[in-house]
């Protein structure tokens, strides 16, 4: 079973991707800080960054994991709020593998992430 971290701060949104992704199959930790995500990343297979409540967490976060190569073998997505594109261009340069509006991520979370991880489940 792979397993997904979720650094998302907005306790309604974590609870509807936590449901989301475990009704997919995944393992899912659901952490509020920078600093929880970053433990729990160890090992994990995928990293869900929520940048709609203060995109630096997020960003700062994979630049610096990517900097010590703990993105290596990490996929990476930023989730962010549709109306935001200065955000949406920051994550993208930051690095993350895949970078969606929430919507979308509520809509169509099981299949981005099975084609992150290529069908792991």
């Amino acid at each position: 079973m792979a397993r997904v971290v979720a650094l998302v701060p907005d306790l309604l949104f974590g609870s509807r991707l936590l449901a989301l992704l475990e009704s997919a199959g995944y393992e899912v930790a659901l952490c509020s800080t920078e600093d929880q995500a970053r433990a729990a990343a160890v090992g994990a297979d995928l990293l869900i960054a929520d940048l709609s409540i203060d995109p630096e967490v997020g960003v700062v976060l994979v630049q610096a994991m990517n900097a010590n190569g703990e993105c290596d073998e990490l996929a990476t997505v930023a989730v962010y709020s549709h109306v935001d594109a200065q955000t949406r261009a920051r994550a993208q340069a930051a690095g993350f593998d895949l970078v969606v509006p929430r919507s979308r991520m509520v809509r169509e979370g099981g299949d981005l992430v099975a084609g992150l991880l290529g069908g792991k489940g």
